[in-house]
């Protein structure tokens, strides 16, 4: 199993580059692919043309309720469920019903954050039956949202491309030096770590962002293209996997995607 994971700042297209790793995967490679959407906004689903109806943040809250009607608010994170199920296997049937099936690639959706109260004993269960899921498939992409919460919670173990996105601009660059050096402190394996440059106007990188780049401590990866065509996409909110191979977006991700596995 290979897992690649996506962060950057809100708004510098991480999930779209997340769309054409998983659409190059699905057309160039042979295994099944899941999808993690991290980020609490959930939107992964729209760009893979795939329906959601419930996320990992959802089914843990609705366990815990349960708990709390059982046992009272105190302790719900360490009580048993009615009816003599257990958590994990709670969670485990859960979370596998919630599975967003495509063709080639299926979706599990993290959602909302933790509500208030402990959920030390309710994550470790979430990890376990996340890992036992993903074991069923050749690549697992994960798209993060910035700060990289629930890898720093290691809901995934192991990640072996970590792909920072950012927009060329300063501060994005600034953002995404922070992400990429946040690296450094959590409690998992990341093999390599990239920086991809996303909606770059034209050809050549300007020479002070060239600067900046050269300053940090992960390697650019390459650089994505503004395009036309993947606007029209975002506007009309059809799936971006719709793209079309000879779409420069696709053919820059597909690209890089090659010179790393």
């Amino acid at each position: 199993m290979t897992t690649i994971a996506l962060a950057g700042k809100g708004g510098v297209g991480k999930t779209t580059i997340a769309a054409m790793v998983i659409k190059h995967l699905a057309q160039t490679r042979s295994g099944a692919i899941l999808a993690i959407d991290a980020d609490p906004s959930s939107n992964l689903n729209m760009v893979l043309g795939l329906d959601l109806e419930w996320t990992v943040g959802e089914i843990r809250e609705g366990m815990l309720e349960q708990v709390k009607q059982s046992l009272g608010a105190g302790g719900a994170a360490m009580g048993a469920l009615s009816g003599g199920m257990s958590k994990r296997d709670f969670l485990d049937y859960e979370i596998r019903s919630s599975v967003a099936e495509g063709v080639k690639f299926d979706l599990i959706a993290m959602g909302r954050s933790e509500g208030p109260g402990c959920y030390c004993a309710v994550n470790h269960n979430l990890r376990e039956v996340i890992d036992s899921i993903s074991r069923n498939y050749r690549y697992v992409v994960i798209d993060n949202e910035a700060g990289m919460e629930h890898l720093s919670r290691r809901t995934t173990r192991n990640v072996e491309k970590l792909l920072v996105v950012t927009d060329p601009t300063q501060r994005g660059l600034a953002a995404a030096a922070r992400i990429a050096g946040f690296r450094h402190e959590l409690d998992i394996e990341i093999d390599e770590a990239y920086l991809i440059l996303n909606g770059l106007a034209g050809d050549a990188i300007p020479a002070p962002l060239q600067e900046t780049i050269d300053a940090l401590d992960v390697p650019l990866l390459g650089t994505v293209p503004r395009d036309d065509e993947l606007i029209a996409f975002e506007f009309s909110g059809r799936p971006l996997v719709e793209l079309g191979d000879d779409s420069p977006v696709y053919r820059a991700v597909a690209a890089m995607i090659d010179s790393i596995l």
